[in-house]
């Protein structure tokens, strides 16, 4: 059963951090549809004015933030100690579990192009320990397939193993397809799909998509994306619903009201961190 668009969401131009430039896809209004997906950040200029502002040193408790950078660099701090440096193709990956905080910078270059997403964690595992892990490029195989190469940043495609993480299953690829070519990805029928246009136009599941727009699929058994009259780049996104009570206030995601405002008094009160601040 080929899968269908049950949604879409295009970007929009806005700011975050300290004035970074950047398209909004994703966010508190679409958690729901999207889940476990909580939001989609994507990153796209030739103008370092745009992002080396940066994002200076925030909190965040209960998610994963995933970040791909396709061109550019980013550089992460954080409150464990970690001093990272990430450049063309590869991946940050945090989890903030029970708190921690962090900075992310963005040095110039010719080009900045990438994705930030927030992955929920689940009830259950949202105070476990804070990690950080990246995803550098011989880590991440690069699989031809008809017309381009799909890039196994995490999960499973086929045989191929990529990087896993602890707290909910995701397939995560990255895929660079030549124009007028077409590519059907085989699907478990329950999973949680989303697609991401990063670069380009292209049909997906039979309707033409407007690139930086997320797609939200039906359930099925398989996925058909194809690219048009140019090459494309495009996110394919893979997980489990988890289909528990969000309560979202900026950077920190709880189930709870009561979790959410008990964040925010640790911060004012100097607790929130459960790992030591290592420098």
């Amino acid at each position: 059963m080929k899968r269908k668009v049950r949604d879409k969401v295009t970007g929009y131009r806005t700011k975050d951090g300290a004035g970074v430039s950047l398209f909004r896809v994703l966010d508190n209004t679409t958690a729901i549809t999207y889940d476990p997906i909580l939001m989609l950040d994507s990153f796209d200029s030739k103008n370092p004015d745009d992002y080396t502002a940066g994002f200076p040193m925030h909190p965040h408790r209960g998610i994963e933030t995933i970040s791909l950078v396709v061109h550019g660099a980013m550089v992460h701090k954080d409150s464990l100690g970690n001093e990272d440096k990430i450049t063309d193709g590869e991946v940050q990956w945090m989890t903030t579990g029970s708190g921690i905080l962090h900075e992310e910078q963005l040095p110039a270059s010719d080009k900045l192009l990438g994705v930030q997403l927030w992955l929920n964690m689940p009830a259950k595992d949202k105070m476990s320990m804070p990690e950080y892990h990246s995803i550098k490029k011989d880590e991440i195989e690069e699989i031809p397939i008809e017309g381009g190469i799909l890039r196994l940043i995490s999960g499973s495609y086929k045989d191929h193993k990529g990087f896993m993480g602890k707290y909910l299953p995701l397939d995560y690829y990255h895929i660079i397809l030549k124009a007028n070519n077409k590519f059907t990805i085989e699907t478990k029928e329950d999973k949680s799909i989303l697609v991401f246009l990063l670069v380009g136009d292209a049909k997906v599941a039979d309707e033409t998509i407007s690139e930086k727009t997320a797609v939200k699929l039906t359930e099925g058994t398989s996925l058909d994306i194809e690219a048009l009259h140019e090459d494309i780049q495009i996110l394919f996104i893979s997980s489990d619903k988890l289909e528990e009570p969000i309560a979202w206030g900026g950077p920190i995601v709880m189930n709870k009201k009561e979790e959410l405002e008990l964040a925010f008094d640790e911060l004012r009160t100097g607790s929130f961190l459960k790992e030591k601040l290592e420098y």
